[in-house]
């Protein structure tokens, strides 16, 4: 038998004594504290069950079917037991309200052997509430620990007893049902901080002071790494991360699972005994960053063209400059504010970015050949001479660059790629000599 089922156990078997000492002194002194502490005993008893039960499935082994273990069992029991505390401590407070209003009358005799049998009971509820607290504090087990915390709350009681007894003794015996409300809330208050650390664990909600040394031991890594994700949770007294780091891209895979063990070794030197799973991912290289930032800056209304777009990294922390082109109509308030847009987007699309900075220029908005004077004629009779054929288009753009010509040519079916290549090379050159002005020659060829 395995040390903690052992202790859990002795729990049992202290509990079904403690039933029956109440019990007896309770209905021997017609005592309203005794036997609400035999009705606590008696959920003692049920808890006890139960905690040993819990600790037996929580000490097996992980399995296909449970990976991380049984350790939720001992929450699970611990919750259990803030309920039964819960239930029959409100059922005690009513009758001692009934018996204080004098609904419910009882005659309260208390003798020296009553007073023995608490003092017995004392004895117990101190010995294993210290064998409990020293078996939870060894094995880090909640179910231990709520049983230590429940147990020390008995000892108390027993005291509040004690003390309307001997009032009661001395002529007040309203002092007992109050002694037996005292012991209610008391057990009420812990068996609620109770249930609310026990749910905490089952919902995995994130102890904070974990995450936060967790964060800490990972930040002062050297190299550092780059945290992406971090999650931890606790179940049966284990404590579980999950992680998520970037490294370069251009690592290599040794380099990364190296990266991964320092993580490990980081959040095992910061808190001993923790279950880690360290996922790694390359880190958005320039590129990337790059065409996000170019893709977040041209959903703003009104930007033409993004250029000499340059991604810097600053202290650690990337930052972005771009040459952003407006319309050259524009108000410089207005065109002020598109290039705040600009930026809001860029960090709020790339949250790798930090900071973005915009510098504006005024682009010249292309024109139809009809305003730009250029001899077609010149180009039609160049692609004659190539093809003996007119081009299917002709259309000429201004640019910020110059000229453009845009040609549309048909060419033979049967004729291959290469051949296609060729007479449009030498139309090119043909329309370059025809019309000196032009900037550039851009040919489409079709069957």
């Amino acid at each position: 038998m395995s040390p903690q089922r052992r202790t859990a156990l002795v729990s049992v078997g202290a509990a079904c004594l403690l039933v029956a000492i109440k019990l007896v002194a309770g209905f021997a002194s017609s005592s309203l504290g005794l036997l609400a502490e035999a009705a606590h005993s008696g959920t003692d008893l049920a808890a006890a069950l139960l905690t040993f039960f819990a600790v037996s499935v929580a000490v097996r082994p992980a399995d296909r079917g449970h990976p991380w273990g049984h350790g939720k069992a001992q929450n699970l029991a611990a919750l259990g037991e803030a309920g039964f505390l819960i239930l029959v401590s409100v059922g005690i407070a009513v009758v001692a309200i009934l018996r204080l209003a004098g609904v419910v009358e009882f005659e309260v005799e208390p003798t020296a052997w009553t007073f023995a049998a608490i003092a017995l009971v004392l004895a117990i509820d101190a010995s294993r509430t210290i064998v409990s607290l020293r078996g939870a504090r060894l094995y880090s087990s909640d179910a231990l620990l709520a049983n230590a915390l429940h147990f020390g709350s008995d000892f108390a009681g027993t005291i509040a007893v004690l003390a309307g007894l001997v009032a009661a003794s001395a002529g007040f015996p309203a002092a007992d049902s109050i002694a037996a409300l005292f012991v209610s809330g008391l057990v009420v208050a812990a068996a609620t901080r109770l249930a609310g650390r026990n749910v905490d664990v089952l919902m995995d909600r994130s102890p904070e002071d974990d995450t936060r040394v967790a964060r800490q031991a990972i930040a002062r890594l050297e190299p550092p790494v780059e945290l992406r994700r971090l999650r931890l949770r606790r179940a049966g007294g284990e404590r579980f991360a999950d992680v998520v780091i970037g490294v370069a891209p251009g690592a290599a895979i040794g380099q990364g699972h190296a990266a991964a063990d320092r993580v490990e070794q980081a959040l095992h030197d910061a808190l001993p005994g923790i279950d880690a799973v360290v996922h790694v991912e390359p880190q958005a290289g320039e590129t990337a960053i790059r065409e996000r930032v170019l893709a977040a800056a041209l959903t703003v209304s009104h930007v033409r063209e993004i250029h000499n777009l340059t991604v810097l990294d600053v202290d650690g922390s990337v930052e972005v400059s771009l040459h952003v082109k407006l319309p050259g109509h524009l108000s410089l308030v207005h065109a002020h504010e598109i290039a705040e847009q600009v930026e809001a987007a860029i960090v709020s699309q790339v949250p790798e970015v930090e900071s973005a900075q915009t510098h504006l220029e005024p682009i010249r908005e292309t024109a139809a050949a009809a305003q730009v004077h250029v001899d077609t004629a010149a180009i039609e009779a160049a692609v004659r001479e190539v093809t003996g054929a007119e081009p299917r288009d002709v259309r000429v753009v201004l640019t910020d660059e110059g000229v453009v010509v845009f040609l549309t040519l048909g060419l033979g079916a049967g004729g291959s790629l290469a051949d296609a290549h060729g007479q449009a090379s030498a139309i090119e050159e043909r329309v370059r000599r025809a019309v000196p002005a032009i900037a550039d020659v851009v040919v489409h060829t079709e069957p």
